[in-house]
């Protein structure tokens, strides 16, 4: 500590000296950290991390922070934002007068990757303060982790450090009291606002105290920053500086390509150099493990990276990437933003991104800490457009190389005409609607095919049960003497709209199918329709040849007066018997009872 104390002021001598020297018109380029008014310890580990001068963003948002004021800084990426917003707030942290063993500041992250990266921050920068305690809380844990989390909140950390979706899964079990909150901050805002944390952000600010100190970080400023600012910050200071360039340092290139020839390319660019730090970006999580299962096959020491993966996938590879145990990883833009890795030699962008910010924050992967980096892009046929868009902001026009000779041709790219957007870009949601719509008419067109054929089949059935019906009365007879050759015993007898079956088994039996309930009609039908002359022969009447349906039809006056109603008296019989006048004894004075009944039915 003491040793640190010592070098540091040897150095700020030195420093004084050198501007005496220069004198005092000379303009400085950039602030030191020692000019700031940070706390001691903070500024001794800034030292032993060989942190000296600050960046522009530091430079402007550090005095304000330290005044208390609400801030809306917009900056490119790389630009030591993360610092800008942890180095004044430990400060004013380490000097006391807030709540002991509660929460004092909450900082929102879009990813758990930029959560981690933020909680290791504050580590180094705090190494040298007391009492300073802090906690990420993310989805995609084990239930350890959860409990841990749990006790953290409880307790009371300082610093709390959280994905969105996760921090309301907390708030509403009750395990986090945020009454006592002094900062609160918004990291990558416009990225969170992107994956439809917005509500989440308000909920979430809706649960702090008023005198809250809000601090929104963005790289880039859309209308909705805009909104988000207006209903959130008090009295707020706009920080806007320069829009997110690449770095001077990364060597652009670009290839003309069809879509098919892209992972040709790749294989290219690694037969010829030994490339091991690269990142290569994809708008899919499915071009992604296509791209990872094709290098494997090569025997490439490559690495996934998309929303597919669970929490300790997602740490396992990220950390044999930091380590150089994987030479490639193949990443949507879960990595393009907040991760801080300095050393890597290329980025490669699979699709072109239709954002030119996110294109930006892509290529600042690469150049980092004052390092050369290069970045490729594959642009196809389609994504000409948007790569003449990125032209245009950059203000240059990127070097495109020639494709490899085995790969052939490919498209053209017309570097003077104005930037068209190419018809497969342009009509691409006009075509999928039309192929929508010609499946819906022709489906349709089908069902009323069906339909029709389903008519004329049922017509053609009505036609031809009329015409066995009104000519062909001889096909009914056949039908009925077939029928009487198999059940012997049984007479069809049809008449003016009533039908009558009798079926008489070997074992005397008798089952009676009943059309009406009047006995005595019945008996007046079979008595008059005997069969006379041939054997075997029914009497059809001619008047009514068609075949009855099972409805049944309706009834004159004269029959239903004729059919007896029936009353709780009536006694149904449904099984015919004759009984003999040999019964004695207590049949015969049953039956006394059951005649007098049917009698008094009549009456």
């Amino acid at each position: 500590m003491h040793q640190t104390k010592v070098l540091r002021l040897i150095k700020i001598i030195k420093k004084i000296l050198i501007t005496k020297r220069n004198g005092s018109k000379q303009q400085k380029e950039n602030m030191y950290f020692d000019e700031l008014d940070l706390n001691d310890d903070v500024l001794d580990a800034l030292y032993d991390m060989h942190f000296d001068k600050c960046t522009p963003v530091q430079e402007k948002c550090i005095p304000l922070i330290l005044k208390g004021k609400d801030i809306l800084a917009v900056a490119q990426t790389g630009t030591g934002k993360t610092a800008a917003y942890l180095l004044p707030i430990l400060s004013k942290l380490a000097k006391g007068n807030y709540a002991d063993d509660a929460i004092n500041c909450v900082i929102m992250s879009p990813t758990r990757e930029l959560a981690q990266q933020i909680d290791q921050a504050i580590q180094g920068f705090s190494y040298y303060l007391n009492g300073i305690s802090c906690v990420a809380v993310y989805g995609g844990n084990d239930g350890n982790r959860y409990d841990q989390e749990i006790k953290s909140l409880s307790m009371g950390a300082n610093i709390v450090i959280a994905t969105p979706g996760r921090l309301i899964s907390h708030i509403s079990l009750g395990n986090v009291d945020l009454s006592k909150v002094s900062f609160f901050v918004l990291d990558e805002a416009d990225r969170m606002l992107d994956m439809g944390f917005s509500e989440d952000i308000k909920m979430i600010a809706n649960n702090l105290p008023k005198s809250c100190q809000t601090i929104m970080f963005s790289a880039t400023m859309p209308n909705k920053i805009e909104n988000l600012a207006k209903s959130l910050l008090k009295n707020a200071e706009i920080i806007k500086l320069a829009v997110s360039k690449p770095a001077e340092k990364i060597q652009q290139s670009a290839y003309i390509c069809y879509e098919t020839q892209k992972i040709g390319i790749i294989k290219e660019i690694f037969k010829s150099g030994n490339l091991k730090r690269v990142i290569i970006f994809s708008g899919s999580k499915q071009k992604v493990k296509k791209i990872a299962a094709s290098l494997n096959k090569q025997n490439i020491k490559c690495g996934e990276m998309h929303s597919d993966l669970d929490q300790a996938q997602r740490d396992d590879v990220m950390f044999k990437f930091k380590s150089s145990q994987i030479d490639v990883l193949v990443a949507t833009d879960i990595v393009a933003r907040g991760i801080d890795i300095d050393d890597i030699a290329m980025v490669i962008n699979y699709d072109v991104p239709h954002d030119v910010e996110d294109y930006v924050h892509r290529i600042g992967r690469t150049a980092r800490a004052d390092r050369e980096g290069n970045a490729i892009t594959f642009v196809s046929e389609e994504d000409i457009y948007y790569f003449r868009h990125i032209e245009s902001f950059l203000e240059k026009t990127i070097d495109k190389k020639p494709l490899p000779k085995s790969l052939g041709d490919g498209p053209k790219y017309n570097f003077n005409s104005k930037a068209v957007r190419s018809k497969k870009a342009k009509n691409h949601k006009n075509n999928n609607k039309i192929k929508n719509n010609n499946k819906i008419k022709n489906n349709n067109k089908e069902k009323k095919n069906n339909n029709c054929h389903t008519k004329q089949q049922k017509e053609n059935q009505l036609l031809d049960v009329k015409k066995n019906g009104r000519g062909n009365t001889q096909a009914i007879n056949t039908k009925i003497s077939k029928k009487q050759e198999e059940n012997k015993g049984e007479v069809v007898n049809i008449d003016k709209g009533q039908n009558s079956k009798h079926t008489y088994n070997n074992n005397n039996k008798t089952k009676q199918k009943k059309y009406s309930k009047d006995n005595k009609k019945e008996q007046n039908i079979t008595g008059n329709d005997k069969p006379s002359g041939n054997k075997g022969k029914t009497k059809v009447a001619s008047n009514n040849t068609k075949p009855k349906r099972k409805r049944s039809q309706k009834l004159s006056n004269q029959e239903k007066q004729n059919i007896k109603r029936s009353t709780k008296y009536d006694i149904r019989e449904d099984i015919s018997r004759k009984y003999t006048s040999k019964e004695k004894g207590i049949k015969a004075l049953l039956k006394k009872p059951l005649k007098w009944l049917k009698g008094l039915g009549k009456k």
